[in-house]
């Protein structure tokens, strides 16, 4: 096969005085941006649902539960799908209405952030209630003896545990949601994938462009690995997860 390498290509003129080059940057923003906007919606959504998991309350355990057996079981690429073409029909209160109102950029961005946010929950979730579950039964008990409410045991002794322990996993999730992103370009967004594939489009330079991507999700995520190893050295328990 007789192919022209021309690494090159990323200087040159793309659009509104822009290289293939700017494009990829510009990619590369989009995709930061979701991936930290889902990811605050996961851990959040995670959390609470995590404890809910752990409550005595099975009416709570059971919604819990069938949250994570869903958002699991169905398919990335189909929710994304659901999210997008389906959710702003069937939104109550005019939330719908307000999403498709949205520009097409705007609205492909928030059902992203939204589907990938759902989905990481569930992940989320069950790493939450595994981190509460390996805590001896005592630190509750003595949570609850010192005259903490429920809550607040929760809240000062259990979650701050407890998520030093499952931070390594965590982190795992954390990588996923960048990785899982480039299902976005299949709405429309154009994210880092997605520019990649367009600059394939623009200039046949098919090896250059999708090895510039794939570098680039490789330095996201050494990047990110990095912060959070110093972050695991900084925060391990004693006796747990490798803490010494």
């Amino acid at each position: 096969m007789d192919y022209r390498w021309n690494w090159s290509v990323f200087l040159h003129q793309a659009a509104d005085n822009q290289t293939y080059a700017d494009w990829l940057l510009s990619g590369l923003s989009v995709t930061l941006a979701l991936g930290l906007s889902a990811w605050c919606l996961a851990l959040a959504l995670g959390t609470v649902l995590g404890i809910m998991r752990t409550l005595p309350n099975r009416w709570l355990r059971g919604a819990a539960a069938t949250y994570v057996e869903l958002f699991r079981n169905v398919p990335l690429l189909v929710q994304v799908f659901i999210w997008y073409f389906a959710m702003p029909e069937v939104l109550p209160f005019g939330i719908g209405d307000d999403i498709k109102s949205m520009s097409p950029l705007a609205q492909q961005f928030v059902t992203a952030m939204l589907c990938l946010g759902f989905f990481t929950a569930a992940r989320v979730c069950e790493q939450v209630r595994s981190g509460i579950g390996a805590l001896p039964p005592g630190q509750k008990n003595a949570g609850l003896a010192i005259g903490f409410t429920l809550a607040q045991t929760y809240r000062h002794v259990l979650l701050p545990m407890s998520f030093r322990i499952i931070l390594p996993p965590l982190t795992s999730e954390f990588l996923n949601i960048f990785k899982n992103s480039a299902v976005a370009s299949t709405i429309g967004l154009l994210e880092l994938a997605a520019q990649g594939r367009q600059l394939v489009d623009y200039t046949a330079q098919p090896y250059e462009a999708f090895i510039a991507v794939t570098l680039t999700y490789m330095l996201i995520n050494i990047t990110v690995m990095a912060l959070m190893r110093r972050l695991e050295g900084r925060l391990a328990l004693p006796g747990f997860g490798g803490g010494k």
